[in-house]
């Protein structure tokens, strides 16, 4: 890899105020004391450029090195389920840590106080860690980097071009970011290296961590239970890999018909990758492999499937870093563009044939039965097909008394229901659905202004929205008579 700082790429290396972390040291500087790898957006233990980059630290240093993981209690409305589903996948990696003899720790506090005291005890000469775009891991950064005794290294595994690389401002939208990224993608697209096996022991104590006491007695909201298989997806690294593998082998096919929610066309891969049990640089190095490998056997991915899957899990994605980490508002009104919020201004006393509060819509009790069909999806399973969750956002705003109101409760649901909410793609999407971001001005019409417009006409001339309704429908009964409602 041409410039390569050992084995990571120098642009996945934030250093400096604008990063909120230290500088990089330099690989000519000697560390005196272990390395640690704070990990908290990327929970793997494959394809991790962060944990690469501290092996390779330790490894150049002959230091040892260690996994170190702070157990925030509270996260962005995240219930059991958001953390359950976590913590299941996080006890797989830190058993494949453990088989390549690299120390987890489990630390049961808020990672910006529990991180330094861990490194000033130990003696750590760095800390590495993941990138993220949002507030509150930003002050997560800045309170290590403030309270921790030595450097502290963000790496960004996230993104397949890292997201301060590819702009330094706020992208007006995804044609003026894309031309950036694949620019830069034949730079960074790489493959992983295998992962080394530490050379110098881990001289600390490792204390046992008892998984299922954990998940029973942490004290988080309960009352948004676990969601069971087959009825949600399976946590951890393995299950990552093999949806993957499943979605490249067969739906990937169908994926034309992706905005069809009777279809089973979509990838679902969104809970692996927002929680980082799955790296989308690795799902996009295994899209273009098998797609070589289909052409060559005569059964070849159709070329519009393949760009159009890699355009949402590339520059989509990275653009919903990109305006969550240049825009402080992300998931207010106040982050709309000026366009957006002049014509929601404009239409805000518009009469409203239906509202409903946030109780009606978070049982999913609206005159809309597709509507409802998907709320309740969500609420079951913490999914919802991806052009429904445009259609439930919208609803949101058009059946609200204003557009604070709506971006308020929508973010409400998103955290509290949605396995990848609390996320930059989840804040992205509703402010694109109701506050134009991203997008252009349209036909212009009541309550909604010059924003995008959608209705369940529009939906049941695309598919049968019927069929989706019955199928909720039927999960539902099923999960009653198992017991699980």
């Amino acid at each position: 890899m041409s410039g390569a700082v050992g084995i990571v790429h120098p642009g996945r290396l934030a250093g400096g105020d604008a990063a909120g972390v230290r500088p990089s040291p330099s690989s000519s500087v000697a560390l005196s004391g272990p390395v640690l790898y704070w990990m908290h957006r990327e929970h793997r233990c494959r394809d991790n450029w962060g944990l690469l980059h501290a092996l390779d630290l330790a490894s150049r240093a002959g230091v040892p090195v260690a996994v170190v993981y702070g157990l925030a209690p509270v996260f962005l409305g995240a219930c059991i389920r958001q953390f359950g589903f976590l913590l299941r996948g996080l006890e797989e990696t830190a058993r494949a840590l453990e088989a390549a003899s690299i120390p987890f720790i489990l630390l049961r506090e808020a990672p910006d106080t529990a991180v330094p005291e861990y490194a000033r005890a130990i003696g750590a000469a760095c800390i590495v860690t993941d990138f993220d775009s949002l507030r509150l891991k930003r002050h997560w950064l800045a309170a290590v980097r403030d309270a921790a005794p030595c450097p502290v290294i963000e790496v960004d595994s996230r993104n397949v071009v890292p997201c301060r690389v590819v702009s330094a401002k706020r992208e007006y939208a995804a044609r003026t970011i894309r031309p950036k990224i694949h620019r830069l993608l034949d730079e960074y697209l790489d493959d992983f290296p295998v992962l080394p096996v530490p050379a110098v022991p881990w001289p600390h104590a490792v204390p046992r961590v008892d998984w299922e006491a954990l998940r029973g007695s942490l004290g988080v909201d309960r009352s948004v239970p676990e969601v069971p298989s087959p009825f949600g997806p399976e946590a951890g690294e393995t299950a990552a890999h093999a949806v993957l593998d499943a979605f490249l082998n067969a739906r990937i096919l169908r994926y034309g018909k992706r905005n069809d929610p009777t279809v089973a066309a979509l990838s679902g891969l969104s809970p692996y990758l927002h929680f980082g049990m799955l790296s989308s640089q690795r799902a996009v190095l295994e899209t273009l492999d098998r797609s070589r490998r289909a052409t060559a056997s005569g059964m070849a991915i159709p070329a519009e499937a393949r760009e159009v899957f890699l355009e949402e899990l590339v520059v989509r994605r990275e653009l919903a870093d990109n305006f969550c980490l240049h825009e402080p508002a992300y998931d207010s009104c106040d982050a709309f563009p000026e366009w957006a919020l002049k014509t929601l201004d404009k239409h805000r006393d518009d009469p409203r044939p239906f509202l409903y509060g946030q109780e009606a819509l978070e049982a999913g009790q609206t005159h809309d039965p597709l509507w409802n069909a998907a709320q309740t999806e969500m609420r079951l399973t913490g999914t919802m097909h991806g052009y429904l969750r445009m259609y439930w956002a919208k609803k949101i705003l058009e059946w609200s008394v204003s557009p604070e109101e709506a971006m308020r409760c929508a973010v409400y649901l998103n955290d509290r229901y949605f396995l990848d909410g609390r996320e930059a793609n989840g804040y992205t999407g509703v402010a694109w659905a109701m506050g134009g971001v991203h997008d252009r001005p349209w036909k212009e019409r009541p309550i909604f202004g010059m924003i995008r417009y959608m209705n369940l006409a529009g939906a049941r001339r695309k598919f049968d929205v019927g069929r989706y309704v019955t199928r909720v429908e039927e999960t539902e009964g099923l999960m009653r008579m198992q017991g699980l409602l």
